[in-house]
């Protein structure tokens, strides 16, 4: 009877280990449609404001499941030094892993892309979602890539803090 409960228990764990690791990495994630005049936007330096960029080979994916799990890959024509002048860099980015399935986004080499200089990051929209900036970095030869990141506006309050003056009001339920 032992071997049995043991044996009970030891597929039941296979089991949840396994329906767990695909909920994560797989369920919860959909491919996002392109549209394709709007899917890559930066902000401008002149106004202030999210304007579509020139971009080819867009792939994304994203879940309801969590504001930062949004993913996108493009390439783009668009070189450094134009860019650097009309569009507004971001200086703190941290790309996030995507899951391995979507081989495109490599968030290590992006990173070491960024420190070294060969990518730069640039603001794509501030609170996409109240907390949430969209991030899209530019490698020197063309490939892009996207993501969400917490602002610091988001990290105070998402840890149960109030907003800090300078940060919009948190709509309610935050």
């Amino acid at each position: 009877m032992g071997k049995f409960l043991a044996g009970a228990i030891l597929i039941s764990a296979l089991v949840a280990g396994a329906a767990l690791y695909y909920l994560q990495v797989y369920h919860f994630y959909e491919e996002v449609a392109a549209t394709g005049n709007d899917d890559v936007q930066l902000t401008s330096l002149v106004t202030g404001a999210p304007e579509p960029v020139l971009y080819d080979a867009f792939q994304a994916i994203d879940a309801d499941s969590s504001p930062i799990r949004y993913r996108a890959c493009f390439t783009t024509t668009m070189s450094h030094p134009m860019l650097t002048e009309t569009y507004e860099l971001f200086e703190r980015a941290e790309p996030l892993n995507a899951p391995g399935w979507f081989d495109c986004f490599d968030a290590q080499a992006l990173g070491a892309a960024l420190e070294d200089g060969r990518a730069l990051a640039f603001l794509g929209q501030k609170d996409i979602q109240y907390g949430i900036d969209r991030i899209v970095a530019i490698t020197e030869d063309g490939r892009g890539y996207v993501w969400h990141q917490i602002n610091r506006c988001g990290e105070v309050v998402f840890d149960g803090q109030p907003a800090p003056e300078d940060c919009p009001e948190p709509p309610q339920g935050y």
